[in-house]
């Protein structure tokens, strides 16, 4: 049998014929032919394709080779078979699909005539290390025929020498010469195994035909790669290496890596700077570095051998382990040079990658040697290092008293579960652990919003002033760190690692996210922020407004929280109203800012939601500091009537109990206050020339009833409620400030809201869907509560997936009901989705085909949903035959000068009195519609 036409050869300057069908190559000889093209340094080759692998047994192996062989030795100046100077072979198993492992085999030819010349270039030791290599490789190919050959006898022997042989590798000191090592092994190999190097080869190709055969799940589609070896420590002038073409941490474009000077591997060889090796070979190594980033669009890790000065790539592969960071930096810089364009960029990286670049992340190589621990829930991704602490009141204290000692500030919550007394501990620590609730828990919403780290470990056990994970203890003021990605298992490390800060502007991001914007077209995205500095952030990273204001956490700051616990805690309306005045004064500074940093965009503000009794004291130690201040505003307290009080406002199910508009109700100052206090700044930024855009948001409407007595206000016989058209008439009226436009709405996230969206349209310009307490409300479960039994229902396959991170079939139904009705009643109905559902590429195409306008997520998450929507925006092109081009000029430059996106200009506010909104005129009610 013939198979000189089933050969193929290739080097530098010849490739393998455009007419063979490439397939029968297999992975690894595709991508040594591609080097060829490339014009790269690559050893030269032969490839026997896949069609004659599996009866390569009947042929003369050597004589149809040996050709090739003398090709090979002309180019590395070696002769296969020389005593002095002898050529060796690698030979590679090239499957079509990486769906098998197959060993490593190298060394080919080195016999006991030949490994004398070979060890008086390399050094003895390394001569025998070389043979064990050989022997580890090809006894593992015979080991394979035996086990399916079901010869139990001969495998038992054969893992027994290769564990031999392993373990004497392992050791780095061989204390044996090379042909002791033949003579030992040379009973599990054909006969004259090591005399002949032609017999060697032959059989070993045979051997390697037989497994192909003998394999029940081989695709026939396998070949086998043959090149020559060459050695970094062959003679003087000689180096071995591997680097990546930049950085794999920050995208700098320069080599990162090391080289060893005359040696061959690095075990117990002290590697240098790859930009420390002699400059010709530095330009060289740099050119296939970013002639292969151009050519693969991706970063490269580069293997390379210099014998005697000539310089070869023996491998090249994508990083597995980049960073974002380095991922964006590389897309830009092929972008700048106009070797892609704006939609591969947008297209080739994952929404949820992003996290990486907005939150630190570890060094990985500060957590060698350090204990661990994988597993829990991701609550917000990224990493952090603290020391750690069991309250929220204990982890501010160390903090300061570290401020003070200059010491190291930083500390990481750790608690059961949070409330939202603790937000002040989460605003300030780098992050949180608890062991109660998941990815949608008050722990985790709240740190996503701030920025910070969450992780959620059932299995942490909390006692007192110590927890354990996995059997380790922590102790407060111990150093942990969180390691939390967005993809793959979570980590805690028992220690203190380092950690890589991100800047948005030098890793790329911004540069990012003005092109990802450049195709939206209808649909934005805008942010969740409670402060000026939220507000600030979530223009930078390209929010077109504020979607979700959340005025309760203005409230949790320690500097407010006691006064707002005493004007809950007011004996009567008079009271409570004397409090109210001074909030209403750092509410108003609150709104200022806010609508100040977001000039011209939209500003939804929500109107306080959150259950009274969230507010209280919830331990001695807070109660303390409340009798202390009520001392100090000179009046009589008793810590038991406080204390009783207290718990007379305690509610058994709160979050279906006394919150959103039914505080308002009962206690309608408090929302007269929040309304004057949103006028009050609006009409002070008017008059100082500024786009102000208020829109107002009552939360858990659940009928109509509610919404209108709220805008418009009602007389009861003896009584009189004020609404927000009358607030805002008596505010324009008493700073003179004309009319004023804004908008009112409502959160939908009760099902009865949903179906009756219809009616409550008439009095609510925009809905905004708080699909949290949807979900909660129309699964019945408790977003704090459910991962207690949801591994149960998931192993189960009773529900699919998380229904806090994508929306519940059911929810989707009850948003698009609302949606239908609602524009039926209000055809310019605005639509939005707040919460962290918006920041999920699933919910993002759902809410963009459901009709909504935007979505509205923390502001770190915005270049998340960004992004997703980019992608979904272009997959709807691609699916109309559009080829989708940027809406805007993205300006090419590096990204090492990275500016903030610009930002989409509005007009100038009307110098004509503004309109009221509707929900605020007498207009004709609606027709109803039939259901």
């Amino acid at each position: 049998m013939k198979i000189s036409n089933n050969i193929h050869f290739f080097n530098s300057k010849e490739t393998v014929s455009k007419k063979v069908d490439k397939n029968l190559l297999g992975i690894r000889g595709r991508q040594a032919n591609e080097f060829a093209e490339l014009k790269l340094p690559i050893l030269p080759g032969i490839i026997i394709d896949a069609s004659v692998m599996q009866d390569i047994g009947d042929v003369n192996i050597y004589s149809e080779i040996s050709p090739y062989l003398s090709k090979f030795g002309s180019e590395v100046k070696k002769t296969y078979g020389d005593a002095d100077s002898p050529l060796l072979l690698k030979l590679v198993i090239s499957p079509n699909m990486l769906i098998t492992s197959y060993p490593t085999l190298h060394n080919f030819g080195l016999t006991k005539d030949t490994v004398i010349g070979f060890q008086e270039n390399v050094g003895e030791d390394f001569a025998a290390n070389e043979v064990l290599f050989l022997l580890n490789g090809i006894l593992t190919v015979v080991l394979k025929i035996e086990e399916l050959e079901e010869n139990e006898k001969k495998v038992s022997e054969l893992e027994k020498a290769l564990q031999e042989i392993k373990s004497t590798m392992n050791t780095g000191k061989m204390n044996v010469k090379p042909g002791a090592i033949m003579d030992k092994y040379a009973k599990f190999l054909p006969a004259r195994f090591f005399d002949d190097y032609k017999v060697q080869l032959e059989e070993s190709i045979r051997l390697i035909g037989r497994l192909l055969t003998l394999e029940e799940d081989t695709d026939h589609d396998v070949a086998l790669l043959i090149q020559p070896m060459v050695y970094g420590n062959y003679g003087k002038d000689s180096y071995s290496g591997s680097f990546f073409s930049r950085n794999i941490v920050n995208g700098e474009k320069k080599l990162q890596g090391q080289f060893f000077a005359e040696k061959f591997n690095e075990v117990n060889a002290e590697g240098k700077d790859i930009n420390s090796i002699k400059p010709e070979y530095l330009k060289h190594l740099q050119q296939i570095a970013w002639q292969l980033e151009d050519y693969t669009k991706d970063i490269r890790n580069i293997r390379f051998t210099i014998e005697a000065g000539r310089l070869w790539l023996i491998e090249q592969k994508s990083v597995e382990a980049k960073s974002t960071i380095s991922m964006v930096q590389i897309l830009l810089d092929l972008y700048n040079r106009k070797i892609v364009d704006a939609e591969y960029v947008v297209r080739a990286v994952k929404p949820g990658q992003l996290n990486e670049i907005l939150h630190p992340v570890i060094d990985i190589m500060s957590t060698k040697g350090m204990k661990s621990s994988k597993g829990g829930i991701a609550g917000a991704p990224g990493a952090a290092v603290g020391r750690v602490y069991f309250t929220a009141d204990s982890l501010i204290e160390a903090q300061r008293a570290a401020k003070l000692q200059g010491m190291d500030t930083r500390c990481i919550l750790c608690m059961p579960a949070t409330y939202a007394g603790d937000v002040k501990g989460i605003e300030v620590s780098t992050g949180v652990i608890s062991n109660e609730g998941g990815y949608s828990a008050h722990a985790s919403v709240v740190a996503r919003q701030y920025g910070k780290i969450s992780l959620v470990r059932p299995d942490m056990k909390i006692i007192g002033k110590k927890a354990v994970i996995d059997g380790v203890t922590i102790n407060e003021g111990d150093y942990i760190t969180l390691n939390v990605p967005y993809y793959g298992d979570s980590t805690v490390y028992f220690g203190e690692a380092k950690l890589i800060e991100p800047d948005p502007e030098t890793s790329g991001l911004l540069d990012f996210i003005s092109l990802a914007k450049s195709f939206l077209s209808n649909f934005h995205v805008r942010a969740n922020a409670d402060s000026p500095r939220d507000a600030q952030l979530a223009l930078e990273f390209g929010a077109e407004g504020i979607g979700l204001c959340r005025t309760e956490h203005m409230f949790f700051n320690e500097k407010r929280i006691n006064a707002f616990r005493e004007m809950i805690l007011a004996p009567s309306e008079v009271e409570r109203k004397k409090v109210l005045d001074k909030l209403q004064k750092v509410q108003t500074e609150d709104f200022y800012g806010i609508f100040k940093a977001m000039n011209g965009k939209e500003v939804t503000i929500r109107l306080l939601d959150a259950p009274l009794h969230e507010f209280l004291p919830h331990n001695e130690v807070e109660l303390d500091g409340f009798v202390k201040y009520l001392t100090a505003q000179k009046k009589k307290v008793s810590k038991k009537d406080l204390a009783e009080e207290i718990e007379k406002l305690s509610e058994i199910n709160p979050m279906l109990g006394h919150r959103g508009c039914r505080i308002a109700i009962t206690y309608p100052e408090i929302y007269a206050m929040q309304i004057r206090a949103i006028f009050e700044a609006a009409y002070k930024l008017k008059k100082e020339k500024m786009d102000v855009r208020p829109e107002i948001m009552i939360p858990l409407i659940m009928n109509f009833r509610e919404l209108k007595q709220i805008v418009y206000g009602k007389k009861i016989e003896g009584h009189t409620y004020a609404g927000i058209a009358t607030i805002a008439d008596e505010v324009k009226s008493a700073v003179k400030g004309g009319d004023l436009e804004y908008k009112v709405g409502t959160m939908i996230e009760l099902p009865a809201s949903a179906l009756s969206a219809d009616e409550i349209a008439k009095y609510a310009q925009f809905f905004s869907f708080g699909t949290n307490d949807l979900t909660q409300t129309t699964l019945g479960l408790s977003r704090d509560d459910f991962n207690s039994f949801m591994p149960d229902y998931t192993m189960y396959d009773l529900i699919d997936g998380n229904p806090f991170a994508v929306l519940d079939s059911r929810v989707r139904d009850l948003i698009e009901i609302a949606i239908q009705r609602g524009k039926l009643t209000r055809p310019d109905l605005h639509l939005g989705l707040c919460g962290e559902h918006g920041a999920r590429p699933e919910n993002v195409r759902f809410c963009m085909e459901a009709g909504l306008n935007y979505v509205s997520c923390s502001s770190y998450s915005v270049p998340i949903a960004l992004l997703s929507i980019a992608q979904a925006e272009l997959e709807n092109a691609e699916k109309a035959g559009i080829k989708l081009e940027p809406k805007a000029h993205v300006s090419r430059k590096p990204s090492s000068a990275a500016s903030k996106p610009a930002e989409k200009k509005t007009a100038p506010a009307k110098k004509t009195a503004a309109k009221k909104p509707a929900a605020a005129k007498k207009a004709a009610p609606a027709k109803k519609k039939s259901k």
